[in-house]
Formats: structure tokens, C-alpha cells, sequence
């Protein structure tokens, strides 16, 4: 539905933990034990995202950890939109909720068939047990979310609540702090009362955190650059006249992987040097027009690289943007070339800032 579901790779780790856990019992009940963690987090996403779609908020992708998902919306307006109180304690209690109703609709479901299976006794979780453990692991993970600890549910709505007063970066650091002194209480717990699961879960929360800060951190710096800050002003475009060997001896000459195709000023397509190749070597000689694509986007010297970086995200096989102005192409910026310009613009700012600061 043109939402990228990424996996955590801690994933693969969880697994390897549940077998451990569910050795005495068979590697079998280990692996399915490690099926009703999942079940647990895909009814958890699945409210989520059902809210999201209801509030019209668009998704770019979403990055699963065993703990739960972690959001990266379409555009900025859905990421403020989404911080909105209204919508923001929605997206919150949807997860929680449908954990919490997940639980009771299993354990009445169980209970109701009329086996003999006790529901509240201990350990709630186990491979021996995996319809006991079915209920339990919906309800904790949905109670682990009322925990105030940042990434939880719980701990979002008191970021944002603490970010609409004193703004974005003092309430990251603060519920980042708060959610690490949380999580380390927990993993000392979780040794104490020898609680395996307590344990994974402070871990987890730890790492849940950090994800997320580096993601609002990346996200803070893209959209403070803007496009004339690291385009390339200086490189070739073709005319859609020129023959493909023409344009091939172009290539030779040039560091592009893609070019701008221009009839005059004004931009037609662009085409990459493998397409010329590829297209030299299948038809002979021809004409770039014949080769070039016209599926192609452009931004404007004011644009942030956020915004960039999304539509070239967006567009499947898009490698390159060309920068224009009323029309006419005064820069490109493409994924070959853009950590280096990010890299050279951080250098830059850092030796302007010492010059200020002499």
C-alpha cells in the first residue's frame, strides 16, 4: 500500500532467546513462542495503522522492533499533524487498547471452549504454555506501553505534552533520559526476579530510544538544508537531438551518472550513461530522446533535502533531481553525489562558525 516495512534485525536475536527459553520443551515451542510475540506486535500495528488511515495521516515507512513499530510519515505536515494532541493520543491508545481487547478476547475464547487451561497462573509466559501465553503477551505489551518511558506510547504523549511548552530537542533529551533510567530499572528487575522477559524488555526500550533519536536528529538536520546548499552547479546536460554516441563521449568526459536532457532552457527528461550503453550496444546509434525518461521530478533552490530525499525515496529507480529556476536547471543533486556535499557542508559550517565565534 506503498507504506516500506522495515524489520529490526534484533528480531533475529529475539528469536535465538526464545528458543533458548524454550529448549526444555522443544526448539518447536520456542519457535512458537516467538510467533506469539509477533502475533502480539502485528495486532498492536495493525490498530495503529488503522487509526492513522482514519486520521489521514500518510506513512513513508514503518520500522518494527520487538517492542513495537516506530512510524516515518510521508511528508512534515504528517509528522506535526501527527504530534497534534488530539491525533497523538489516538495513535497512543490504539496500540495499548487493542493489545488489552486482543487479551480478553482470547481468554474468554479459551475459557469459553471449555479446556482446562489456567489463565492467571504463573509463569504467565513460557513455551509450555502457549495458550496462556497468547493472553499474557497481549496484555503485557499493551501494559508495558502505559509505562512514561520514551519510545512507549505512554512516554510519546508526555514528550509531547513537555514539547509544546519548552519545545522539540529540551523534551527529546528529557524523555530520552527518563526512558534509559526506566529501561536500566527494568533490566536490574529483571535479573532480581531472574524475569528473562523483563529483562529483553528494558533492553529493548534502551534501543527503541536511540533509533528514535537519531531519526528526529536526521530529520532535524535535512530540513534546516536547503537544495542550493549541496547542488551541483557545475555539470553536463545532453539535448535530446544529440546520437547516443555523441552523448557516450559526453559520459567519458564526465563523473555524471545521470544527465539532464534540455531543448533550449527548458527541461524534457533525463537519462543515465547505462541507459545510453545499454541502448548503443542493443540498437546501434540513435537519438537521446528515443532513450530518455520523462517520468522525472524537480525541486527548487529553496526546497529543504528533507523534502528531497523523500521524493527521491518515493520514486522507485529516481536517482537524480534537477534543481530549477523559472524553469531553467541551475543545479542537481543526486544520491552519488549527495553525503559528499552533506560531508563538505558540515565542514564548511564548522569553520564558519570558529571564524564567527574569532
Amino acid at each position: 500500500m506503498g507504506v516500506e516495512l522495515r524489520v529490526h534485525a534484533f528480531f533475529l536475536l529475539l528469536a535465538v532467546v526464545c528458543l533458548g527459553l524454550g529448549a526444555p520443551d522443544g526448539v518447536g515451542r520456542g519457535l512458537a513462542l516467538f510467533f506469539v510475540l509477533i502475533g502480539a506486535v502485528v495486532v498492536r500495528e495493525i490498530a495503529r495503522l488503522l487509526v492513522a488511515a482514519w486520521l489521514g495521516l500518510r506513512l513513508r515507512a514503518i520500522l518494527l522492533l520487538p517492542i513495537g513499530g516506530m512510524f516515518a510519515y510521508a511528508n512534515p505536515e504528517g509528522q506535526e499533524n501527527a504530534n497534534q494532541g488530539g491525533a497523538q493520543f489516538a495513535i497512543a491508545l490504539a496500540g495499548p487498547l487493542a493489545n488489552g481487547l486482543a487479551a480478553l478476547a482470547l481468554a474468554a475464547t479459551f475459557l469459553g471452549a471449555g479446556g482446562n487451561i489456567d489463565i492467571v497462573s504463573q509463569p504467565w509466559i513460557s513455551s509450555a504454555h502457549l495458550l496462556r501465553s497468547m493472553v499474557w503477551m497481549q496484555a503485557c505489551l499493551g501494559m508495558l506501553h502505559l509505562l512514561p518511558a520514551y519510545p512507549l506510547d505512554c512516554g510519546r504523549l508526555l514528550r509531547g505534552s513537555f514539547a509544546r511548552k519548552h519545545g522539540l530537542a529540551p523534551s527529546g533529551r528529557s524523555a530520552t533520559g527518563l526512558g534509559q533510567v526506566l529501561a536500566l530499572a527494568a533490566m536490574l528487575g529483571g535479573m532480581l526476579l531472574h524475569s528473562p522477559w523483563l529483562i529483553m524488555a528494558g533492553f529493548f526500550i534502551m534501543i527503541g530510544a536511540q533509533v528514535e533519536d537519531q531519526g528526529v536528529f536526521f530529520q532535524s538536520v535535512v530540513d534546516t538544508v536547503r537544495m542550493r546548499e549541496v547542488m551541483l552547479t557545475d555539470f553536463a546536460t545532453l539535448s535530446p537531438s544529440d546520437t547516443l554516441a555523441d552523448a557516450l563521449v559526453r559520459c567519458v568526459h564526465s563523473l555524471q551518472e545521470d544527465f539532464p536532457v534540455v531543448r533550449g532552457p527548458q527541461l524534457v527528461g533525463i537519462v543515465s550513461r547505462q541507459r545510453i550503453v545499454d541502448a548503443l550496444r542493443s540498437d546501434g546509434n540513435g537519438y537521446v530522446q528515443s532513450v530518455m525518461s520523462r517520468a522525472f521530478q524537480v525541486a527548487q533552490p529553496e526546497d529543504t533535502l528533507g523534502t528531497t530525499i523523500r521524493r527521491i525515496t518515493a520514486g522507485r529507480g529516481l536517482s537524480l533531481i534537477p534543481v530549477t529556476d523559472s524553469g531553467r536547471v541551475v543545479g542537481i543533486v543526486s544520491v552519488q553525489n549527495l553525503m559528499s556535499s552533506m560531508s563538505l557542508l558540515a565542514e564548511q559550517r564548522r569553520i564558519e562558525r570558529q571564524e564567527s565565534g574569532e
